[in-house]
Parts: structure tokens; C-alpha cells; sequence
């Protein structure tokens, strides 16, 4: 099994100086959405999935079109919520993520004020992504290593998503426990693609990271983070 993880491209987190919410793509994200597009589109695969945000859904947008398939939304892949923050200067979110930052690394389990904290958030993405799995046979034995049952070892799925959910996800495939840094634990790059590749081991299957952040098919102009 192949597991295939897309961070969106570049958002228009801001416009004229006020903070955007759920934000469409830069003109720069939309080429590196469409780079994308073209390059996963050569390969095949058994289900594509987005998150339910703007962001990631005009990212998936060509990779559909490149598949001949229709949109298909994973609810459970919704990034982390942020405060209302729409319309607001710049500096409201500047100023709380410098807050986030430069607290004791066990109190930024709290989050942003008026967010979703990301205690709150790790715990729905690991819940969401164990209910996802178990509905296409992939389930967790009962070792204390992250040793996998998969009904369908030959199974390619493709998700579009954001660098915390991807980083959750991988983490939780991987069996890597939680942090409240998942956003600087993988470095993921904007359109990046990361693969993660089921291994047999004795009578069960481990996933390996084969690729993380693959940006090379976008051109060196268009790479950012």
C-alpha cells in the first residue's frame, strides 16, 4: 500500500493588509496546484481525497481533472481552526503566533486563543484517520511496535490536505506520538508531495516515509513554505 499525502499550495492568507479566512490560493499556488496536478496525474490511483477547505480543494482541483474524477471531500483532513480572524489587520495574527511561539512547549497544547487548541486538534485527526483506515482495512494489531493489518496491501490512496494534518497523519502512521509542534516536526512545502509505503514485516506491515516533501516538479521559482 501507498499512501500518498499533497500539502495545498501557496493561500492568500492576507489581502490589503487584513487576515483572510479559509483563504483561496496565491496566482503563484494555483501554478504550483496545477505543476501538481500534472505530475500525479501519470500515476494511478484507487482513491483521491481533499480537506474540505478552500486552500486545499482548489490544490486538488487539477489532480481530479488529471484522473478524470470527480471532487471527493474527507471531512476529517480540516486543518487545525484558527480565531475568527477574517478581516482583521495582519498584526492580530502576527502577534499571536509569536505568543504561540514563545511559550513552555507543554503550554502551547493550548493553541491560539479562540482556536481549536491542538491537543483538541492531534486527538480529532488520529480519531478521524483511525475510523478512515479501519473502513478501508487497516488497523493497528495489538503490538506495542505500529505493526498494521491491510486487507488491500496493493491499495494507492492520495490525500490533499495541510501540513498539520499531513504531519499528524504521517506521525500517526508511523507511530509517533503527538506533539504541539506538529507544523515544524515534517517540513512540508506548499503542493509538496510525501509517500509513505507499507512494508511486510513477520505477519503484518510497518509504513516507511520514501519520500517527504517533493517538490520536484515544481520549478525552482515556484518553491516556498
Amino acid at each position: 500500500m501507498e499512501i500518498v499525502f499533497v500539502r495545498h499550495g501557496q493561500p492568500e492568507w492576507v489581502r490589503d493588509g487584513l487576515n483572510v479566512g479559509n483563504p483561496p490560493l496565491t496566482e503563484l499556488g494555483v501554478a504550483q496546484a496545477e505543476r501538481m496536478g500534472a505530475a500525479l496525474g501519470r500515476e494511478s490511483f484507487d482513491e483521491v481525497f481533499c480537506s474540505p477547505l478552500v486552500r486545499a480543494r482548489q490544490t486538488a482541483a487539477p489532480l481530479f481533472a488529471a484522473l478524470n474524477r470527480d471532487e471527493t471531500i474527507a471531512p476529517w483532513l480540516e486543518e487545525i481552526g484558527d480565531p475568527a480572524w477574517h478581516g482583521t489587520p495582519q498584526e492580530k495574527a502576527q502577534a499571536a503566533y509569536a505568543e504561540l511561539t514563545a511559550r513552555p512547549v507543554d503550554d502551547r497544547w493550548h493553541g491560539l486563543e479562540g482556536g481549536e487548541s491542538i491537543r483538541e486538534f492531534t486527538a480529532r485527526i488520529r480519531a478521524g484517520g483511525t475510523e478512515f483506515w479501519a473502513e478501508r482495512g487497516v488497523e493497528r494489531t495489538d503490538a506495542d511496535l505500529p505493526i498494521w493489518k491491510i486487507a488491500e496491501p496493493g491499495k494507492r490512496i492520495a490525500l490533499v490536505a495541510h501540513i498539520g494534518t499531513n504531519s499528524v497523519a504521517i506521525g500517526h502512521l508511523l507511530g509517533l506520538q503527538p506533539t504541539p509542534f506538529e507544523w515544524d516536526r515534517f517540513v512540508l512545502g506548499h503542493a509538496s508531495i510525501s509517500r509513505l509505503e507499507a512494508i511486510p514485516v513477520h505477519d503484518g506491515y510497518h509504513f516507511s516515509l520514501t519520500k517527504l516533501s517533493d517538490v520536484e516538479h515544481l520549478g525552482p521559482d515556484q518553491r516556498t513554505r
